[in-house]
């Protein structure tokens, strides 16, 4: 199911890691610190135990959200660069 996962981690050294770790899941990065990309449920659920070690203090978060097919294809992207299409099987990077 596609995911959107949006994070604050105020750490430098962390918030780096993060993003690795949200790549290797097979997330594309739709903005700074914002990764969108297809996960399985278990994944999904992995996903979200791991990113636990990457919050510190109250000012630190990470949502991971599923959108459905149906939101996903009523997704609006206003943007003056291109930035990514979305399909319901996957994410398309336009360069």
């Amino acid at each position: 199911m596609l995911t959107l996962t949006i994070y604050d981690i105020s750490d430098d050294k962390r918030r780096a890691a993060l993003s690795k770790m949200l790549q290797d899941y097979g997330l594309h990065r739709i903005q700074y610190s914002g990764f969108l990309g297809d996960i399985n449920p278990n994944d999904r659920e992995i996903l979200s135990k791991e990113v636990g070690r990457f919050v510190e203090g109250e000012t630190d978060s990470v949502y991971i959200i599923p959108l459905c097919d149906r939101d996903a294809k009523t997704c609006k992207i206003v943007s003056k660069n291109k930035i990514s299409i979305i399909d319901k099987d996957k994410v398309t990077i336009i360069g």
